[in-house]
């Protein structure tokens, strides 16, 4: 069974609000809450390759637009269900 573009988009959402990064002075940390500086500095030296870079690029698009807090709002709503 396919998901549609929807569930699609939500599951992409929900694995990059609970991603981390992997490496560094920020491991560790949701990758929406790296300073907006690092994700900058990524975006003009360069998103390291694989999923990663695709969810730096991604992040650097929700800090862009100020959506930081969907993410956050994300991850709240998941928790509560637990």
């Amino acid at each position: 069974m396919e998901l549609s573009d929807t569930e699609n988009q939500r599951k992409i959402l929900e694995e990059l609000a609970f991603a981390k990064m992997p490496f560094g002075k920020y491991s560790g940390k949701f990758l929406s809450e790296l300073p907006e500086a690092y994700v900058i500095w990524f975006r003009q030296k360069g998103f390291p390759s694989g999923k990663l870079g695709t969810q730096l690029e991604q992040i650097y698009e929700i800090k862009l637009n100020g959506l930081e807090e969907l993410l956050r709002n994300i991850r709240r709503l998941k928790n509560v269900g637990k």
